[in-house]
């Protein structure tokens, strides 16, 4: 969990920049949206291989564009 304290000094505009730093920095909202609703195995594995296709696809068509197959 982040948390961050006053300091001396500090604007309530500057401690909620570093918190959003600290909440950025640690992952966290990526974990929650991530984890927001249950996934299971075998549909994260098509996922993950769909972007994998994706993936290939794009450098494939960056190759051509420069010239080369």
């Amino acid at each position: 969990m982040a948390s961050v304290k006053l300091k001396p000094g500090e604007s309530q505009e500057q401690l909620l920049r570093r918190f959003r730093k600290r909440v950025t920095n640690a992952g966290i909202l990526s974990t929650v949206r991530r984890k927001r609703w249950h996934i299971s195995k075998s549909e994260l594995r098509r996922i993950e291989k769909k972007k994998a296709i994706r993936r290939a696809r794009r450098r494939q068509r960056k190759a051509v564009a420069r010239g080369g197959l």
